[in-house]
């Protein structure tokens, strides 16, 4: 079966620190390109970080440059989303993606989807 799982999300007061981490099962993350995105409720899909397939670029959207690092362990067949320095904006579902398509943040060019997980930045 094909799938990705994600754990680490969860509640932190502003300020704080996350990681994220999705494994993959039934096939080899290496191969494909992985993505980040989150979702509040009314609003589209945003994609905030992606890796291409030989990990040689990566790439974040504004609002999470310099606070947030996408990365991957081979060995593991898992990836992470590492954020720092969380805001209250920074809440929403987070979702971990894989792709045959480079890093883009189109999350239609993902065939492989996590479960979703929430994330809540609050005092």
């Amino acid at each position: 079966q094909l799938q990705l799982v994600e754990s680490g999300g969860g509640l932190v007061q502003p300020g704080g620190s996350l990681r994220l981490s999705c494994v993959a099962s039934g096939f080899t993350l290496n191969k494909y390109a992985i993505g980040w995105f989150r979702q509040v409720p009314g609003k589209e899909r945003e994609g905030i970080s992606c890796m291409t397939s030989n990990g040689g670029s990566t790439n974040y959207v504004d609002s999470v440059k310099g606070r947030f690092t996408i990365s991957r362990d081979t060995a593991k067949n898992t990836m992470y989303l590492q954020m720092n320095s969380l805001k209250p904006e920074d809440t929403a579902d987070y979702y971990c993606a894989a792709g045959p398509t480079g890093c883009v943040f189109l999350w239609t060019l993902y065939d492989y989807w996590g479960q979703g997980i929430q994330v809540t930045v609050s005092s």
